[in-house]
């Protein structure tokens, strides 16, 4: 298939809200897995694209989905904390350098884990790359840096979404008010 261009520019690093046939949210897709996902008949689509944006191949043409829908329920397993990965760390610390509060790049382990720091929430935070270059293995009082920010674990329902950002689609809007509440 090839893509068509929406109001918002290209379809291609589109993410697509996944429900579960309970209409909760579940996660975010690409567009070409949600793509795939309908065309296989295990979901269908609940909102298309605002833009009116379609999908065209040799022999169909699709409109692109903003919301789709499982047709089978699928349990979600409860989890207690949210697993760190860089995309939530990002997302967390508002892409921010958590020194110099400049646009953060990287993720750096306050106490490194060359000293015996571990890999939770409460020990890594978003840097930048001159200051994770300048900090490397060091503590913070050898340095005399502060955080500017104290890390912290996520808390909320609406981060136990993947890729759960709005993405500024006003279809997602009454889906994920059910999730923050």
């Amino acid at each position: 298939m090839s893509t068509a261009r929406g109001t918002e520019g290209g379809t291609v690093h589109r993410h697509v809200l996944l429900l579960n046939a309970s209409y909760e949210p579940l996660t975010t897709l690409p567009l070409r897995r949600a793509i795939l996902l309908v065309l296989r008949e295990k979901a269908e689509v609940v909102h298309g694209d605002a833009g009116g944006a379609v999908l065209h191949s040799a022999s169909t043409a699709l409109s692109v989905p903003s919301v789709i829908r499982l047709r089978r329920y699928i349990r979600v397993p409860y989890r207690r904390r949210v697993p760190l990965t860089r995309v939530a760390l990002m997302r967390r610390d508002g892409h921010h350098c958590a020194y110099c509060g400049k646009r953060a790049e990287t993720i750096d382990h306050v106490i490194p884990r060359s000293r015996g720091g571990a890999h939770v929430w409460e020990n890594v935070v978003a840097s930048c790359k001159p200051c994770n270059h300048r900090k490397a293995d060091r503590l913070l009082d050898e340095l005399g840096w502060e955080l500017n920010v104290t890390p912290t674990v996520p808390r909320g329902l609406h981060w136990r979404l993947i890729n759960g950002e709005n993405h500024g689609d006003p279809q997602w809007a009454p889906y994920m008010a059910r999730v923050a509440a």
